[in-house]
Protein backbone atom coordinates (compact mmCIF):
# COMPACT_ATOMS: atom_id res chain seq x y z
CA UNK A 1 0.00 0.00 0.00
CA UNK A 2 1.33 3.59 -0.89
CA UNK A 3 0.16 6.70 0.36
CA UNK A 4 0.21 9.88 -2.49
CA UNK A 5 -0.40 13.43 -1.40
CA UNK A 6 -1.59 14.85 -5.00
CA UNK A 7 -2.33 18.62 -5.80
CA UNK A 8 -5.53 19.29 -6.46
CA UNK A 9 -6.20 22.85 -6.72
CA UNK A 10 -3.80 26.35 -5.39
CA UNK A 11 -5.65 29.60 -5.18
CA UNK A 12 -4.02 33.01 -5.07
CA UNK A 13 -5.70 33.62 -1.72
CA UNK A 14 -4.26 36.70 -0.25
CA UNK A 15 -1.47 38.60 -2.84
CA UNK A 16 1.64 39.97 -2.21
CA UNK A 17 0.41 39.09 2.04
CA UNK A 18 0.41 36.22 4.03
CA UNK A 19 -2.12 33.56 4.57
CA UNK A 20 -1.94 32.54 7.70
CA UNK A 21 -4.62 30.44 8.41
CA UNK A 22 -7.41 27.95 7.04
CA UNK A 23 -10.30 26.50 8.61
CA UNK A 24 -13.37 24.32 6.85
CA UNK A 25 -16.71 25.16 7.89
CA UNK A 26 -18.30 22.10 9.99
CA UNK A 27 -19.69 20.54 6.63
CA UNK A 28 -16.52 20.81 4.86
CA UNK A 29 -18.20 22.88 1.69
CA UNK A 30 -16.71 26.29 2.97
CA UNK A 31 -13.00 27.15 3.72
CA UNK A 32 -12.16 30.44 5.45
CA UNK A 33 -8.51 31.98 4.89
CA UNK A 34 -7.26 34.79 6.81
CA UNK A 35 -3.86 36.71 6.23
CA UNK A 36 -1.72 39.85 6.65
CA UNK A 37 -3.57 41.80 4.29
CA UNK A 38 -6.50 42.25 7.02
CA UNK A 39 -9.04 39.92 5.57
CA UNK A 40 -11.31 36.86 5.68
CA UNK A 41 -11.84 35.03 2.65
CA UNK A 42 -14.46 32.54 2.04
CA UNK A 43 -14.10 29.83 -0.21
CA UNK A 44 -16.73 27.62 -1.98
CA UNK A 45 -16.36 24.47 -4.54
CA UNK A 46 -17.80 25.48 -7.75
CA UNK A 47 -17.53 22.46 -10.14
CA UNK A 48 -14.07 20.82 -9.99
CA UNK A 49 -12.68 24.00 -8.95
CA UNK A 50 -12.46 26.29 -5.53
CA UNK A 51 -13.59 29.83 -5.71
CA UNK A 52 -13.72 33.11 -3.30
CA UNK A 53 -17.24 33.17 -2.73
CA UNK A 54 -17.21 36.35 -0.08
CA UNK A 55 -14.06 38.55 1.01
CA UNK A 56 -14.83 39.94 4.98
CA UNK A 57 -13.30 43.45 5.27
CA UNK A 58 -13.18 46.06 7.44
CA UNK A 59 -13.46 44.20 10.64
CA UNK A 60 -9.57 44.53 11.10
CA UNK A 61 -6.80 46.97 11.44
CA UNK A 62 -3.79 44.87 11.17
CA UNK A 63 -2.98 40.81 10.00
CA UNK A 64 -5.77 38.42 10.75
CA UNK A 65 -4.26 35.20 12.42
CA UNK A 66 -6.54 32.71 12.94
CA UNK A 67 -10.26 32.30 11.90
CA UNK A 68 -12.62 29.84 13.62
CA UNK A 69 -16.11 28.49 12.48
CA UNK A 70 -18.67 27.45 15.17
CA UNK A 71 -19.84 23.95 15.57
CA UNK A 72 -23.62 25.10 13.94
CA UNK A 73 -21.49 26.91 10.99
CA UNK A 74 -23.34 30.02 11.10
CA UNK A 75 -20.47 32.25 12.54
CA UNK A 76 -17.32 32.80 12.30
CA UNK A 77 -14.79 34.28 14.59
CA UNK A 78 -11.57 36.04 13.13
CA UNK A 79 -8.35 37.19 15.54
CA UNK A 80 -6.03 39.88 14.67
CA UNK A 81 -2.97 41.32 15.51
CA UNK A 82 -4.96 44.71 16.56
CA UNK A 83 -6.01 42.66 19.60
CA UNK A 84 -9.82 42.29 18.89
CA UNK A 85 -11.68 39.03 17.81
CA UNK A 86 -14.42 39.59 15.56
CA UNK A 87 -18.06 37.62 15.15
CA UNK A 88 -19.25 37.18 12.11
CA UNK A 89 -22.81 36.39 11.29
CA UNK A 90 -23.76 34.32 8.11
CA UNK A 91 -26.39 36.75 6.35
CA UNK A 92 -27.97 35.16 2.88
CA UNK A 93 -25.17 34.53 0.88
CA UNK A 94 -22.58 36.56 2.81
CA UNK A 95 -21.36 37.34 6.33
CA UNK A 96 -21.83 40.64 8.16
CA UNK A 97 -19.90 42.00 11.52
CA UNK A 98 -21.96 40.91 14.35
CA UNK A 99 -19.49 41.96 17.35
CA UNK A 100 -16.15 42.88 18.55
CA UNK A 101 -14.25 41.02 21.38
CA UNK A 102 -12.37 43.48 23.20
CA UNK A 103 -9.93 43.12 25.86
CA UNK A 104 -6.39 41.54 25.22
CA UNK A 105 -3.24 43.76 25.68
CA UNK A 106 -1.91 43.39 22.26
CA UNK A 107 -2.30 40.52 19.18
CA UNK A 108 -5.04 37.96 19.57
CA UNK A 109 -2.94 35.03 18.25
CA UNK A 110 -6.23 32.15 18.10
CA UNK A 111 -9.65 31.73 18.71
CA UNK A 112 -11.35 28.82 19.26
CA UNK A 113 -15.21 27.08 20.03
CA UNK A 114 -16.11 24.81 22.45
CA UNK A 115 -18.03 22.47 20.67
CA UNK A 116 -21.45 22.87 22.40
CA UNK A 117 -20.80 26.31 20.68
CA UNK A 118 -21.64 28.61 23.79
CA UNK A 119 -18.28 28.89 24.71
CA UNK A 120 -15.13 30.76 23.17
CA UNK A 121 -11.60 30.98 23.69
CA UNK A 122 -8.78 33.27 22.64
CA UNK A 123 -5.07 33.68 23.38
CA UNK A 124 -2.53 36.16 22.73
CA UNK A 125 1.07 37.89 23.08
CA UNK A 126 0.10 39.40 26.05
CA UNK A 127 0.23 35.66 27.98
CA UNK A 128 -3.28 35.18 28.96
CA UNK A 129 -5.82 32.89 27.68
CA UNK A 130 -9.53 34.44 28.15
CA UNK A 131 -12.73 32.12 28.21
CA UNK A 132 -15.68 33.58 26.54
CA UNK A 133 -19.68 32.78 27.20
CA UNK A 134 -22.10 33.20 24.31
CA UNK A 135 -26.13 33.44 25.13
CA UNK A 136 -28.90 33.58 23.16
CA UNK A 137 -29.15 36.47 22.08
CA UNK A 138 -25.45 36.71 20.45
CA UNK A 139 -24.05 38.41 23.69
CA UNK A 140 -20.40 37.85 24.19
CA UNK A 141 -19.00 37.61 28.06
CA UNK A 142 -15.86 37.14 29.92
CA UNK A 143 -16.12 34.60 32.63
CA UNK A 144 -12.17 34.17 32.62
CA UNK A 145 -8.90 35.08 32.19
CA UNK A 146 -5.99 32.79 33.27
CA UNK A 147 -2.37 33.59 33.23
CA UNK A 148 -0.69 29.90 33.48
CA UNK A 149 1.94 30.72 30.34
CA UNK A 150 4.75 32.84 31.00
CA UNK A 151 5.11 33.70 27.27
CA UNK A 152 3.01 34.41 24.10
CA UNK A 153 0.00 32.48 23.85
CA UNK A 154 -0.04 31.00 20.35
CA UNK A 155 -2.53 28.51 20.16
CA UNK A 156 -5.63 27.68 22.05
CA UNK A 157 -7.80 24.67 21.37
CA UNK A 158 -11.07 22.82 22.46
CA UNK A 159 -11.36 18.95 23.05
CA UNK A 160 -13.82 17.34 20.55
CA UNK A 161 -16.33 16.50 23.20
CA UNK A 162 -15.63 18.06 26.35
CA UNK A 163 -15.43 21.48 27.83
CA UNK A 164 -11.89 21.16 27.87
CA UNK A 165 -9.32 23.61 26.50
CA UNK A 166 -5.79 23.28 26.01
CA UNK A 167 -2.93 25.91 24.76
CA UNK A 168 0.40 26.10 23.52
CA UNK A 169 2.69 28.88 24.72
CA UNK A 170 6.11 30.44 23.61
CA UNK A 171 7.19 29.27 26.81
CA UNK A 172 7.50 25.46 25.76
CA UNK A 173 4.77 24.70 27.69
CA UNK A 174 0.79 23.08 26.76
CA UNK A 175 -1.52 23.92 29.46
CA UNK A 176 -5.00 21.95 29.94
CA UNK A 177 -7.82 23.85 31.53
CA UNK A 178 -10.69 22.73 32.81
CA UNK A 179 -13.69 24.50 34.91
CA UNK A 180 -14.05 24.36 38.04
CA UNK A 181 -16.99 26.48 39.69
CA UNK A 182 -17.63 29.30 36.60
CA UNK A 183 -13.90 29.29 37.18
CA UNK A 184 -11.44 27.69 34.71
CA UNK A 185 -7.95 26.80 35.89
CA UNK A 186 -5.02 25.01 34.46
CA UNK A 187 -4.73 21.67 35.37
CA UNK A 188 -2.35 20.23 33.81
CA UNK A 189 1.11 21.71 32.24
CA UNK A 190 2.42 19.27 29.59
CA UNK A 191 6.69 19.82 29.40
CA UNK A 192 8.99 18.11 27.51
CA UNK A 193 9.42 20.29 24.28
CA UNK A 194 12.45 22.77 24.26
CA UNK A 195 11.56 25.23 22.52
CA UNK A 196 8.25 27.57 21.16
CA UNK A 197 5.03 25.12 20.91
CA UNK A 198 3.17 26.11 18.21
CA UNK A 199 -0.24 24.61 17.14
CA UNK A 200 -2.60 21.38 18.96
CA UNK A 201 -4.79 19.02 17.83
CA UNK A 202 -7.03 16.59 19.56
CA UNK A 203 -7.34 12.89 17.81
CA UNK A 204 -11.47 12.18 17.83
CA UNK A 205 -11.63 10.55 20.81
CA UNK A 206 -9.91 13.70 22.80
CA UNK A 207 -8.19 11.00 24.51
CA UNK A 208 -4.72 12.16 22.62
CA UNK A 209 -3.46 15.38 22.11
CA UNK A 210 -0.42 16.20 19.20
CA UNK A 211 1.71 19.42 19.64
CA UNK A 212 4.17 20.62 17.30
CA UNK A 213 7.08 23.02 18.08
CA UNK A 214 10.30 24.81 17.00
CA UNK A 215 12.26 21.89 18.66
CA UNK A 216 11.39 20.17 14.86
CA UNK A 217 9.06 17.56 16.71
CA UNK A 218 5.83 16.29 17.18
CA UNK A 219 4.95 15.01 20.21
CA UNK A 220 1.53 12.83 21.06
CA UNK A 221 0.26 12.90 24.79
CA UNK A 222 -2.46 10.52 26.06
CA UNK A 223 -4.77 11.58 29.09
CA UNK A 224 -4.32 9.08 32.17
CA UNK A 225 -5.91 8.50 35.42
CA UNK A 226 -4.65 10.33 37.90
CA UNK A 227 -3.83 9.54 41.25
CA UNK A 228 -5.38 12.70 43.17
CA UNK A 229 -8.01 12.25 41.64
CA UNK A 230 -7.98 16.26 40.78
CA UNK A 231 -5.37 17.50 38.59
CA UNK A 232 -5.25 15.52 35.32
CA UNK A 233 -2.57 13.22 33.98
CA UNK A 234 -0.93 14.00 30.59
CA UNK A 235 2.29 12.17 29.49
CA UNK A 236 3.91 11.95 26.48
CA UNK A 237 3.63 8.60 24.88
CA UNK A 238 5.49 9.59 21.16
CA UNK A 239 8.08 11.48 19.99
CA UNK A 240 8.40 11.87 16.41
CA UNK A 241 11.88 13.52 15.82
CA UNK A 242 14.11 13.85 12.33
CA UNK A 243 11.19 14.23 9.80
CA UNK A 244 11.20 18.04 9.74
CA UNK A 245 14.17 20.18 8.87
CA UNK A 246 12.62 23.33 10.26
CA UNK A 247 9.79 24.63 12.48
CA UNK A 248 7.00 22.72 12.63
CA UNK A 249 4.17 25.22 12.47
CA UNK A 250 1.03 23.48 12.52
CA UNK A 251 -0.41 19.72 13.31
CA UNK A 252 -4.17 18.35 12.27
CA UNK A 253 -5.32 15.13 13.35
CA UNK A 254 -7.93 13.48 11.10
CA UNK A 255 -11.18 12.87 12.74
CA UNK A 256 -12.49 10.60 9.52
CA UNK A 257 -8.52 8.64 9.00
CA UNK A 258 -6.37 8.99 11.83
CA UNK A 259 -3.99 10.87 9.90
CA UNK A 260 -1.68 13.15 11.27
CA UNK A 261 -0.59 16.51 8.96
CA UNK A 262 2.10 18.74 9.54
CA UNK A 263 3.01 22.58 8.59
CA UNK A 264 6.75 23.36 8.18
CA UNK A 265 9.24 25.90 7.98
CA UNK A 266 11.13 23.84 5.08
CA UNK A 267 8.19 24.44 2.72
CA UNK A 268 6.76 20.95 3.28
CA UNK A 269 3.50 19.00 3.94
CA UNK A 270 4.14 15.75 5.36
CA UNK A 271 1.42 13.22 6.03
CA UNK A 272 1.97 10.54 8.99
CA UNK A 273 -0.19 7.49 9.52
CA UNK A 274 -0.07 5.07 12.82
CA UNK A 275 0.57 1.72 12.92
CA UNK A 276 -3.01 -0.48 14.34
CA UNK A 277 -0.72 -3.32 15.13
CA UNK A 278 1.16 -1.16 18.01
CA UNK A 279 0.20 -0.43 21.72
CA UNK A 280 -1.84 2.05 22.14
CA UNK A 281 0.48 2.95 25.17
CA UNK A 282 3.14 3.22 22.53
CA UNK A 283 2.55 4.57 19.70
CA UNK A 284 4.56 3.91 16.07
CA UNK A 285 4.31 6.44 13.74
CA UNK A 286 5.69 6.83 10.40
CA UNK A 287 5.29 9.02 7.41
CA UNK A 288 3.23 7.80 4.64
CA UNK A 289 3.29 11.08 2.40
CA UNK A 290 5.63 14.00 1.62
CA UNK A 291 5.39 17.33 -0.75
CA UNK A 292 8.80 18.45 -0.22
CA UNK A 293 8.01 22.11 -2.45
CA UNK A 294 4.32 22.13 -1.32
CA UNK A 295 4.79 25.76 -0.88
CA UNK A 296 8.05 28.01 -2.39
CA UNK A 297 7.48 29.63 1.15
CA UNK A 298 7.37 28.40 4.86
CA UNK A 299 3.62 26.61 5.68
CA UNK A 300 1.84 28.20 7.90
CA UNK A 301 -1.13 25.78 8.89
CA UNK A 302 -2.77 22.34 7.72
CA UNK A 303 -6.76 21.89 7.94
CA UNK A 304 -8.20 17.90 6.86
CA UNK A 305 -11.47 18.57 5.49
CA UNK A 306 -14.12 16.93 8.32
CA UNK A 307 -16.49 15.22 6.12
CA UNK A 308 -14.49 13.83 3.08
CA UNK A 309 -11.54 12.06 4.15
CA UNK A 310 -8.15 12.74 2.69
CA UNK A 311 -8.78 16.25 1.56
CA UNK A 312 -6.22 18.47 2.94
CA UNK A 313 -5.76 22.07 2.55
CA UNK A 314 -2.20 23.95 3.52
CA UNK A 315 -1.28 28.18 3.23
CA UNK A 316 1.58 29.33 3.14
CA UNK A 317 3.88 32.90 3.43
CA UNK A 318 3.19 33.56 -0.50
CA UNK A 319 -0.35 34.03 0.34
CA UNK A 320 -1.61 30.72 -1.63
CA UNK A 321 -3.81 28.01 -0.61
CA UNK A 322 -3.70 24.71 -1.62
CA UNK A 323 -5.80 21.95 -2.15
CA UNK A 324 -4.41 18.30 -1.92
CA UNK A 325 -5.86 14.88 -1.79
CA UNK A 326 -4.51 11.96 0.26
CA UNK A 327 -5.03 8.65 -0.74
CA UNK A 328 -3.82 5.23 -0.57
CA UNK A 329 -2.85 3.48 -3.70
CA UNK A 330 -2.32 -0.22 -4.68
Amino acid sequence: MKEALTLVERLNAHPDSRCWFVSWSPTGTLLASCGGDKAVRIWGREGDSWTCKSVLEDGHQRTVRKVAWSPCGNYLASASFDATTCIWKKKNDGFESLTVLEGHENEVKCVAWAPSGNLLATCSRDKSVWVWEVDEEDDYECVTVVNSHTQDVKHVVWHPTQELLASASYDNNICIYKEDDDDWECRATLKGHTSTVWSLSFDATGQRLASCSDDRTVKIWKEYPSESGQDLSWKCICTLSGYHGRTVYDIAWCGLTGALATACGDDSVRVFKEDDTANPDQPVFSLAAQMARAHNQDVNCVAWNPKEAGLLASCSDNGEIAIWRFQEED
